[in-house]
């Protein structure tokens, strides 16, 4: 099957790795579909996006985040990109620092563990089945390192909705062990910014783009996790073709 003929869902892709995720598979010659609460962001992707491929990337205004919308989400995105062949999940955000845990509340931490670990659930429950049976299809999560430590004081929670996003990873590999599917973890230890945010420490969404997309259309791996620990390991781990 070559690229053109599949479809990759980007849940998240509007956001910041996302979209460097969503670039770099178009770049590539798939079609990308993309799920946003969020229209405007869906139409700051399409401006993003390298113009000739426009005509590839569908988006459609929906909520994955609960059971319901994202089996609604499911329905409207077949009827419109008829299959799925591919997922990338990059769902969340990247950084939260409210404060030490005895003064938050406990529908602040419900709105981070529904960000980071809740949404993650909902929409794998719904799309996992559109490419868990197939040999060449792809699910590839996308997760970050801050789920194994606090990253600096008030940020408690973020590491708690992290911690179980990593978990939730760990126990679909495990559960489903002999799926025909290539089912693969891509932990970014480091943060992830846009050109003109970059700092130490941090790796361009491009180039992070870039890696994903090569892992999903080699499609020679499963049930592996692939940490970045640094620029460098983006290219060994995937540029130079070690998936």
């Amino acid at each position: 099957m070559s690229s053109s003929d599949r479809v990759v869902l980007a849940l998240g892709g509007a956001g910041t790795v996302g979209s460097g995720i969503v670039k770099a598979l178009l770049d590539k010659g798939f079609r990308v579909a993309v799920i946003s609460r969020d229209g405007n962001r869906l139409e700051k992707l399409q401006n993003f996006v390298t113009p000739s491929t426009k005509d590839h990337l569908y988006t459609l205004v929906g909520d994955v985040g609960t059971e319901e919308g994202a089996e609604a989400a499911k329905t409207s995105l077949l009827k419109s990109v008829g299959k799925v062949t591919d997922v990338v999940s990059s769902l969340g955000f990247s950084w939260w620092q409210g404060g030490p845990p005895h003064t938050q509340t406990l529908k602040e931490l419900h709105q981070v563990l529904e960000t980071l670990l809740l949404s993650t659930f909902t929409s794998w429950k719904a799309f996992f089945p559109l490419v868990k049976d197939s040999a060449s299809g792809t699910y590839t999560f996308i997760t970050g390192g801050a789920g194994e430590r606090l990253l600096m004081p008030g940020t408690g929670f973020l590491t708690l909705g992290a911690a179980g996003a990593l978990a939730f990873c760990q126990v679909v590999r495990e559960e489903y062990p002999d799926v025909p599917c290539k089912l693969n973890e891509v932990k970014v230890n480091m943060g992830v910014a846009t050109a003109e945010r970059m700092g130490p420490g941090y790796i361009n969404h491009l180039d992070l783009g870039e890696a994903v997309a090569s892992l999903v259309e080699k499609r020679n791996t499963s049930h592996k996790v692939f940490s970045i620990n640094s620029p460098a390991d983006l290219k060994t781990v995937f540029l130079e073709e070690k998936v």
